[in-house]
């Protein structure tokens, strides 16, 4: 059943780290248009990655949010400067930054993807701190992707109810528990979010899923949307090009006729 006080099911977010169309597979996603339009006629969803390397204007992110319809959104990677140099730690001016730079993105910003790197240990007073800071200046959905076991601790869990965070599902993953989402469970008239990261296995940003992991996972997706959650899943295994193939993939194996609570192209 729906969680009380929330709206009932809706279409799952499946896309890719990036928006590219590989050669082999641009026929799913025709011309005319950019890059961007012709996968946002197929894909409700992407995952901005080149955010963590380097800024972009604010208008660029406006002209990206133009050339989407208006049911699709954006997640985007926080900058390596905060997570990866900083370490969470004194970043007032960086996030002020970044966060002026994607209100570019308006209505079509999606979650805030918090990537950490997995020599960084839990510091309860740094991810305190640092959360607080997120919090005070930005009420939208956050997810967080650690990659340092003391992060699955029942203290972190608590850190990221406390603050709204909801812990990424990452494949794959050294440790056991971060396959599994975590963190917020969601409250009130806000929905838990389950994020999947899809990295590519069993090589890392090139291998493709085959059918039986899409179908695993689609039946998972399924589950939490009847319980209410918002579902965002991105394949990264972009190297190769499988990113996009499987996530035309799992939207074909998730949406089989009377259950149509995962959807293609924009949502309104």
């Amino acid at each position: 059943m729906t969680a009380a006080g929330q709206p009932g099911p809706v279409p799952a977010r499946i896309g890719t780290a990036g928006w590219s169309i590989p050669r082999a597979a641009a026929h799913e996603a025709p011309a005319p248009g950019s890059h961007l339009e012709r996968y946002a006629r197929v894909l409700n969803c992407a995952e901005i990655n080149s955010s963590f390397h380097r800024p972009h204007r604010t208008e660029v992110y406006a002209r990206w949010a133009a050339q989407t319809p208006e049911g699709f959104r954006f997640s985007v990677k926080v900058p390596r400067t905060i997570t990866h140099d900083a370490q969470l730690k004194r970043c007032r001016p960086l996030l002020d930054a970044f966060l002026a730079q994607i209100a570019g993105l308006g209505a079509r910003l999606g979650p805030l993807l918090v990537q950490l790197p997995p020599s960084l240990e839990l510091s309860t007073r740094t991810a305190r701190g640092f959360f607080a800071l997120l919090r005070e200046r930005h009420a939208g959905p956050v997810v967080c992707e650690p990659r340092h076991a003391s992060w699955f601790a029942a203290v972190a869990e608590r850190i990221f109810e406390d603050f709204r965070i909801a812990r990424v599902a990452a494949d794959p993953s050294r440790i056991a528990a971060a396959k599994e989402p975590g963190g917020w469970a969601g409250g009130g008239n806000a929905r838990r979010i389950i994020y999947y990261r899809l990295h590519g296995s069993p090589r890392k940003y090139w291998s493709r899923y085959p059918p039986g992991r899409i179908a695993a996972w689609a039946a998972q997706m399924q589950g939490w949307i009847a319980e209410g959650a918002e579902i965002w899943c991105i394949f990264d295994n972009t190297a190769s090009g499988a990113a996009f193939e499987n996530a035309l993939e799992m939207l074909r194996c998730a949406s089989p006729p009377g259950r149509p609570a995962l959807a293609p192209g924009g949502l309104d």
